[in-house]
């Protein structure tokens, strides 16, 4: 059985060599054959050159470099695509997801589960993104269409199986948590503290840990829209109801205000029914934004590995035709 670990790196070269340290710990004590297949997402530091480095010690080190910075899904994705391993991996580079806890995922995985997820009982991070993450979990459970485990980020491993299923869907907009619910399999379930960062600051910003909780909610949710439909529906109703008792006072002349009642009505139902339009709109505007869109999720613009000569190589990759 072959093992493959996908490890997204962006200007993580203080992290690096104490990542090396630990998973190669881990590796060197199991029985199953491995390929490391790191994604340097537009780094600008000497992260792709250190890795490049480790290749003269192992020739199952592999090194995509993307041609810019797409993000951490995209960086993952493209991993994904480059694994040929019976189980693949998903491992952050900057050490607060325990590579330890790789062999408990490998033996739950030999049990029969097709999907092992790693949750987080706690987490060592400052308070503003610590509340962040409690409020958007709290959010996505209630929001989502589909069954998440909380507390669960990328860390997991997954089955070849599940691995080919997850390749084929192609939308832009990826939140992996959910992907791997949506797809469902056999699931196990494995807990970690998850450590503070082990050097320098974290990579993504509140801004794109706020496009992700987005891309989480409204890819597999509908129901914001729907509940613009229902406030629509409600306010519609009251203005109806509101409008009827102005009606009603100004035809018994009771406490008339002159040039109220008709722009009054005319607003709160006006209103409303551009809320329920916007809300069937919405709908379908939600399904053809899934579909129309066909960039590519990532460019490799180079690839490193170890020849069978011992030399190790860069390739340039260029586009299928």
């Amino acid at each position: 059985m072959k093992l493959s670990i996908v490890i997204p790196v962006f200007n993580e070269e203080k992290v690096l060599p104490h990542l090396k340290e630990r998973l190669f710990k881990v590796l060197s004590s199991l029985k199953e054959d491995y390929e490391i297949i790191f994604v340097s997402d537009g780094s600008i530091d000497q992260s792709a050159t250190l890795i490049k480095s480790w290749m003269k010690e192992d020739e199952r080190i592999i090194l995509l470099e993307l041609s810019r910075n797409f993000g951490h899904q995209p960086a993952i994705a493209a991993g994904l695509a480059e694994t040929t391993g019976d189980a693949v991996v998903i491992l952050d580079a900057d050490l607060q997801d325990p590579p330890e806890k790789i062999s408990e995922m490998i033996a739950k995985w030999k049990e029969g589960y097709k999907i092992v997820l790693a949750q987080r009982t706690m987490r060592k991070e400052n308070f503003m993104r610590a509340a962040l993450f409690k409020l958007f979990y709290k959010m996505f459970v209630m929001l989502s269409d589909l069954p998440v485990l909380i507390n669960s980020g990328v860390f997991g491993l997954m089955d070849r199986v599940v691995v080919s299923y997850l390749l084929r869907l192609g939308e832009s907009n990826r939140y992996l948590p959910g992907l791997r619910g949506w797809l469902g399999f056999e699931t196990a379930t494995i807990s970690y503290e998850r450590e503070e960062r082990f050097a320098d600051k974290p990579k993504q910003s509140l801004r794109r840990l706020f496009e992700y909780g987005f891309n989480a909610i409204f890819s597999f949710s509908y129901k914001p829209i729907r509940i613009c439909f229902v406030l629509g529906c409600l306010i519609s109703l009251a203005s109806f109801g509101y409008g009827s008792i102005l009606i009603i006072r100004r035809v018994l002349n009771i406490d008339v205000v002159p040039g109220f009642t008709t722009p009054t009505v005319a607003i709160f139902f006006i209103g409303g029914v551009l809320l329920i339009s916007n809300g069937i709109i919405g709908e379908y505007l939600a399904r053809i934004y899934d579909e129309v869109k066909r960039r590519p999720l990532f460019i490799v613009a180079r690839k490193t590995k170890r020849q069978a000569n011992g030399q190790v190589s860069t390739q340039d990759i260029e586009p299928s035709r």
